[in-house]
C-alpha cells in the first residue's frame, strides 16, 4: 500500500492567539501548505488524575509526507503545553493538483 502524499495534522491550543501564532509560524516555514483555525470548543478530558473542562481552539495543518514529523515536532516546540494533542491522519484521495501544491508549498526553500 502507497503512503499517503498529503496529511491533516491536527493540535489544540488554549487560545485562539496561540493557535494563530502556531498556524502561522509553521505555514511561514514551510512545514505546512496552510493551516485552518477554529473555535472555540468545550473539551472534556482527564488530565493530572481528575476530570477536566475547558475551552480550546482546534488547529488543522495541510502538509506532505516528506514534512509531516518536522511539522509534527515544530508544533509540539511552539505550543504552550507540556504534552500537546498533535494527531495525524493520511488523505486517502485528493486530486493530483492539491497534491502537487502541497508538495510544492512544502518543499525546502532553494
Amino acid at each position: 500500500m502507497a503512503v499517503a502524499r498529503v496529511w491533516s495534522v491536527t493540535s489544540t491550543t488554549p487560545t485562539e492567539d496561540d493557535a494563530r501564532a502556531i498556524a502561522r509560524a509553521v505555514v511561514e516555514e514551510r512545514l505546512a501548505a496552510g493551516a485552518e483555525v477554529t473555535g472555540p470548543a468545550l473539551s472534556v478530558f482527564w488530565h493530572l488524575g481528575k476530570l477536566g473542562e475547558g475551552q480550546e481552539w482546534r488547529v488543522s495543518f495541510t502538509t506532505s509526507v516528506t514534512a509531516r514529523d518536522r511539522l509534527a515536532a515544530r508544533v509540539c516546540e511552539l505550543h504552550p503545553w507540556d504534552s500537546p494533542e498533535v494527531t495525524a491522519t493520511p488523505v486517502e484521495w485528493c486530486v493530483d493538483s492539491y497534491a502537487e501544491w502541497v508538495e510544492r508549498a512544502t518543499a525546502a526553500p532553494e
